[in-house]
């Protein structure tokens, strides 16, 4: 069963540099997601801001499907 997360997140900050590698906010919250989703591989450490924004998006996507009752999907 997923982890919930302890409070609903902003999405990521994209405000300069989207091909620098991801900050360090990004690096702990993709890892964290990562974990739940059960999908270890969507973390890298080599990652630009933009990756990681996406992976955080689609990791959340999932979590919020995995999170709901079956019935609904």
């Amino acid at each position: 069963m997923a982890r919930k997360s302890k409070a609903p997140r902003s999405d990521p900050i994209l405000a300069t540099g989207a091909d620098q590698p991801m900050s360090a906010e990004q690096e702990r919250e993709l890892r964290q997601l990562a974990y739940a989703a059960y999908e270890p591989e969507a973390y890298g450490r080599n990652m630009t801001r933009s990756d990681a924004a996406q992976r955080i998006a689609m990791l959340r996507a999932k979590l919020k499907l995995l999170d709901g009752p079956p019935h609904t999907l």
